[in-house]
């Protein structure tokens, strides 16, 4: 089953402007309907990287406490990946908007494409400072959530690993308010109750990537995922047992993941890089760019060769079917691949020699279907 994104009422892009409406912000409204208390002055977002509502779902033995809580269910937006999950979610709009269109994708004056989680270019080539180069603030210019909060009165707080302060995605889509830097669940946890004391209000956002890591690796079917997530309810619980009284606890995800299987291998299949300038995107959302003149006819080797178990439309047909949002910007719709590639099925197409270890993962994400589009929201309150 494919899932089109909820945009303006039950994605993840309507989760902070809908705290930012509980906190008083003017401007602001609950989109997605939190029905917290009315005394609720601080608020934590815990976003786990990966964790899929359907995963959940099938290993909630190992999650009892996640499992009691009152949850609704969101929508990533699209691609179903982290770097546009997190610009969405900091932004408060969909990737039309803030222009985060996937794990690697195109940028003007570049041959190489970029890689927004590092900020850099990939492939072989000249060492770029592309902070410098392309400054986060001018390449999503949209206005932060957290920004808003902050404008208001709210004392706004990042907690992360240490890499992600300062980083390129953390400038563009997550700016504003401090960033405080975790360096274990233990660590994550006490730096949350931490700032949800600071201020007369509070907004605190913080996120944890090692159930991501174990799906990608072990796959989200496996012992190790299970465990994880173990880990992961243990973690919620022991936030909600320390929340001040006029605090509430929202948890959340960025997208979930399949296991692949029966992958197409772009490096080896001499019929789809005819007319190919570079592929983007990731293995399960992919950005095909064509060179000049050759974006038809790129279209339909594609679909000749993919068939049933993949979607494949042009750049105009993902843009109308409304997968980034019902707003596309100029300066967004350059980055979109000449086509852009999801399946419906568990396959995936890989490129085992520009990129080896992704290519060797057994877990994938970035798709529109149910397991890896569908995100719990559970509230502790």
């Amino acid at each position: 089953m494919l899932v089109t994104p909820q945009y303006g009422h039950s994605s993840l892009a309507d989760l902070v402007p809908s705290v930012l409406a509980v906190l008083g912000v003017p401007g602001e409204s609950d989109r997605i309907g939190l029905d917290l208390p009315g005394e609720v002055r601080r608020v934590a977002i815990l976003l786990v990287d990966g964790m899929g509502a359907n995963l959940v779902t099938s290993r909630a033995e190992y999650a009892p406490f996640l499992s009691e809580l009152p949850s609704k269910t969101l929508t990533a937006g699209f691609p179903s990946t982290t770097a546009a999950s997190l610009s969405s979610l900091g932004t408060g709009v969909p990737a039309g908007e803030h222009g985060i269109v996937g794990y690697l994708l195109a940028v003007p004056g570049h041959e190489r494409l970029m890689n927004p989680l590092k900020w850099r270019l990939m492939g072989a080539g000249p060492k770029v400072n592309l902070l410098d180069e392309i400054v986060p603030e001018e390449f999503q210019p949209v206005g932060t959530a957290f920004q808003r909060a902050a404008a208001d009165g709210i004392a706004v707080t990042q907690v992360g690993p240490l890499y992600q302060s300062g980083s390129g995605l953390t400038r563009a889509a997550l700016r504003g308010g401090t960033f405080q830097p975790n360096f274990s669940s233990g660590d994550l946890v006490d730096g949350v109750i931490t700032a949800l004391e600071a201020g007369d209000r509070s907004l605190v956002y913080a996120y944890h990537g090692d159930l991501d890591m174990t799906g990608h690796v072990r796959g989200p079917e496996s012992t190790a995922w299970a465990l994880e997530l173990a880990q992961v309810d243990l973690m919620a619980r022991m936030i909600a047992e320390r929340l001040p009284e006029d605090a509430a606890l929202l948890i959340t995800a960025d997208h979930g993941m399949v296991t692949v299987q029966n992958s197409i291998d772009f490096d080896k299949e001499a019929v789809l890089q005819d007319g190919v300038r570079a592929v983007g995107g990731e293995p399960r959302a992919r950005h095909v760019y064509a060179t000049p003149g050759a974006a038809d006819d790129v279209l339909a080797t594609w679909r000749g060769k993919l068939g049933a178990d993949f979607l494949v439309h042009s750049r105009a047909e993902t843009i109308a079917a409304g997968w980034f949002g019902p707003v596309v910007t100029p300066r967004v719709e350059e980055r979109i691949g000449d086509v852009v590639v999801v399946p419906n099925s568990s396959r995936a197409i890989i490129r085992s020699g520009m990129e080896p270890i992704q290519s060797n993962l057994i877990g994938h994400h970035g798709s529109l279907t149910a397991a890896e589009m569908l995100i719990p929201l559970y509230s502790v309150a």
